[in-house]
């Protein structure tokens, strides 16, 4: 309990003020409850309080400090103490707080460095009537400044994005990282739902976020892929994620007050990752059906094993088709005969295994104007196609308008070139759980119509005459 230079269990109070019952240990209380050290001074600079906290930092009990003359002789050295003195009483008289770094010594002879905050008490007749002075080790001081600045600097200046969530999985505090990563403003993201932040990867960021308020930061970062709006549309994003528990320290036992949530943007990194990734897989696919292919002894046999090979990974279905008549050598862009289409191969229907030879009785395919396959050949090149985003029973009608599989929503037609000539098209078609082709896939598909292309010009070559079987 803090003690009073004055006889008796109550402290001084104002000139005709009654003394409250209690007022006294009120008082006390409050001060021995405070997390910096306090003591206060008379108008004489004489010591009046001393708080458990300064008891603690430098040994001196209440009943050891309350009554002595400044620090002189015992808190302070001899000859530091006329100096320390005069700082502290300037206070007195300075307007407002001011701040001072002393060296203690501690009841056991030790130093300790101390900041303190020294500001006037007045008396009802607005004279000084003495001061108090808060102090706290230089080094606590200095950890809580940091904290401060890092809290600072984190919601400021840092190059990742910092988010505080709250225990209702809601935004407390949003760093400029994170509110562009997000697209909105950082104060419009505040006690949002992260379902109206972000459109895909909501439940794993929840799931990760409830897990930490439960049983704390995970041992390592985790990359989650979630999808942001923004005005041209959804867009996916990779964010490299750490979480932290935020407890307050303030209570007894460890409240959650929600997460922090570090996150870095690492879409690119992840992107050129897994491109090659798929670069090597498709080379590697390449170079394993070029040595499949060269032990086939019928030329049209090779192509099938080429089309096989390219299908893993890149594609649902496959069909080959050849231009009907013999090779088609027109140049690009110029007029020509009215292009007619003759079915190859293609992948079996239903369960998956590897493509048949087929239009043995050279009868055309029914491709009406306009069809991708038809284009392709008619320009000698690639024809992308989708059915778009539209019911499942819509692309269904649209893959049977187009003579293909019912579950094709995505399409790539590549032209099967030759010696100058066009042979044929090759389709490759996707299902709904796939993404559309990009332009990768378009290069990768039309090295595969190349290696086909080849391959079936031999396969002419060696009958003799192209076309024969047509005529």
């Amino acid at each position: 309990m803090s003690a009073s230079r004055r006889s008796g269990t109550t402290d001084e109070l104002g000139p005709d003020e009654p003394a409250e019952p209690g007022g006294s240990d009120l008082l006390a209380a409050l001060l021995d409850g405070m997390d910096a050290a306090l003591c206060a001074f008379d108008v004489d600079g004489v010591v009046t309080h001393w708080n458990r906290e300064a008891e603690r930092i430098l040994g001196w009990t209440a009943a050891e400090a309350v009554g002595r003359h400044g620090f002189a002789g015992w808190a302070v050295r001899s000859a530091d103490a006329e100096e320390v003195q005069a700082r502290l009483m300037s206070a007195m008289h300075a307007p407002g707080r001011q701040v001072h770094e002393f060296a203690l010594v501690t009841k056991g002879g030790g130093r300790v460095l101390v900041r303190t905050q020294s500001a006037a008490v007045r008396g009802p007749d607005g004279k000084p009537a003495g001061l108090y002075c808060a102090f706290s080790e230089v080094h606590a001081q200095i950890d809580l400044e940091r904290s401060i600045a890092l809290s600072e600097a984190l919601f400021e200046d840092a190059a990742w994005g910092v988010v505080l969530v709250d225990a209702d999985l809601r935004p407390a505090v949003v760093n400029a990282y994170a509110a562009r990563a997000l697209g909105v403003g950082r104060t419009a993201a505040l006690g949002r739902p992260l379902g109206e932040l972000l459109a895909q990867g909501v439940e794993e960021l929840e799931a990760a976020l409830t897990h930490v308020l439960a049983e704390g930061a995970p041992p390592a970062p985790a990359e989650m892929w979630v999808a942001v709006r923004t005005p041209e549309g959804e867009e996916r994003r990779c964010w490299r994620s750490g979480f932290l528990r935020l407890a307050s320290p303030l209570a007894e036992e460890p409240v959650p007050l929600g997460v922090g949530w570090l996150f870095q943007d690492v879409t690119e990194a992840r992107q050129g990752q897994q491109e090659a990734s798929l670069l090597r897989f498709r080379s590697n696919q390449l170079h394993r059906a070029a040595r499949a292919a060269a032990e086939c002894e019928d030329p049209a046999e090779a192509a099938i094993v080429h089309l096989d090979y390219a299908l893993a990974g890149f594609a649902d279905h496959a069909l080959v088709d050849r231009v009907a008549g013999g090779p088609r050598a027109a140049d690009e862009g110029a007029p020509g005969p009215e292009v007619r289409l003759v079915r190859l191969a293609a992948t079996p229907a239903g369960a998956p295994g590897p493509s048949v030879l087929t239009g043995a009785a050279g009868l055309p395919v029914c491709y009406e104007e306009g069809h991708p396959a038809l284009q392709c050949v008619q320009r000698a090149g690639t024809v992308r196609a989708d059915a778009g985003p539209v019911p499942a029973e819509r692309a269904r009608e649209w893959a049977l308008e187009r003579q293909w599989p019912d579950d094709a929503v995505h399409a790539l037609c590549a032209v099967l070139r030759s010696r100058g000539r066009t042979l044929g098209v090759v389709t490759f078609l996707r299902t709904a759980g796939r993404n559309r082709f990009e332009r990768s896939d378009t290069a990768y598909a039309e090295d595969v119509a190349a290696r086909i292309a080849a391959a079936l010009d031999l396969a002419e070559a060696a009958r003799g005459r192209p076309g024969e079987q047509d005529r």
